[in-house]
């Protein structure tokens, strides 16, 4: 099928010593299949750069040579930062180019911790920005100029993007591609990849089990477990308390001293990924799910999934049913 030729657009990559090697091959391979969708290769020109131009050792010990140095890159349309062990200590002489070039681009971009860089160059002042979740803590206290949701995937503030960690990259690269290029392209590149689900910035970083500590007291555990199996239990504190042998008040504080995080937060996030779970991945009704998952009643569903993601149950389904079943 000929194609209109879009708007060619330089992504310009920054590499550095132990940076993290998804957090930029994961949106070059987006770009790439955005260029063989519209059959113009150079419809993203993605372009690597170190300081000096030499190769870098990725922490997982992958040796990668960059096409320049950063002096002799081409002028970006999209400057890309990944992340990685090499963000703890940078060259200064990094943050002085970022603080200097970033500006001049169209638009910036971070992955995972490359968003420590971009702060350090004072790129983040005042504005909203994410990270991967075991850093946004980190990222607040160090600069906190920094407005840190350390929720979504990725968050846009102006013409500045960042995202969360390794994959979260990939859904923030086709996010831009759908802004160029329109919804078909970002579609069919996330197919091609096996990335099934086209995830929103606002989609939370992470699962309750994860977002959560495991308890250490095992009877503890044994109510998380159970939580996750059964959300649509009562799950009041009054009733998960006495499952753990506990009065209400000592079951609350152990609770949230062991997992960090109060019984009715991880319940709330139990029931909304496996609502999330449910939409995704069968055919059931809203009514159907919101009772399955402990709603009650999909008005209540509803609240939830607005205040959490951002987007009623209806349009979750419609925008992140996985591909093939659409």
């Amino acid at each position: 099928m000929t194609r209109h030729r879009p708007q060619r657009r330089t992504v310009l990559i920054v590499l550095f010593d132990e940076v993290q090697s998804l957090d930029f091959t994961g949106p070059a391979e987006v770009f790439a299949g955005a260029g063989q969708w519209t059959g113009d290769p150079a419809t993203y020109r993605v372009h690597t750069a170190t300081l000096d131009g030499g190769p870098v050792r990725t922490g997982s010990g992958l040796r990668v040579t960059p096409d320049s140095a950063l002096h002799d890159a081409p002028a970006a349309h999209t400057l890309l930062v990944p992340g990685g062990e090499g963000t703890r200590t940078p060259d200064p002489r990094l943050i002085a180019w970022l603080r200097e070039h970033a500006p001049r681009a169209e638009r910036v971009v971070s992955v995972c911790t490359g968003a420590f860089l971009l702060a350090a160059a004072g790129l983040l002042e005042g504005r909203r920005a994410t990270t991967h979740w075991a850093f946004c803590a980190a990222l607040a206290a160090r600069f906190p100029t920094v407005r840190v949701e350390p929720d979504p995937i990725y968050v846009r503030d102006g013409n500045v993007v960042t995202s969360a960690g390794v994959t979260a990259g990939i859904d923030l690269a086709l996010a831009l591609v759908e802004d160029d290029l329109g919804r078909e392209p970002a579609l069919a590149v996330a197919r091609n990849l096996v990335v099934f689900l086209r995830r929103p910035g606002n989609q939370t970083q992470f699962s309750a089990p994860l977002a959560a500590q495991t308890a250490s007291r095992p009877r503890l555990r044994d109510v998380q477990h159970w939580i996750v199996e059964n959300p649509a239990a009562d799950l009041s504190v009054e009733a998960l308390a006495a499952r753990a042998d506990l009065s209400p008040r000592h079951f609350a504080r152990a609770f949230h001293s062991e997992t960090g995080m109060t019984p009715g937060r991880y319940v709330d996030r139990v029931r909304l990924e496996a609502a999330r779970r449910q939409l995704e991945d069968t055919g059931d009704g809203v009514e159907e799910v919101s009772r399955a998952c402990g709603y009650g009643t999909p008005e209540a569903m509803r609240r939830a999934f607005i205040r959490a993601l951002g987007t009623p149950p209806a349009e979750y389904r419609r925008r992140f049913r996985p591909l093939t079943a659409a």
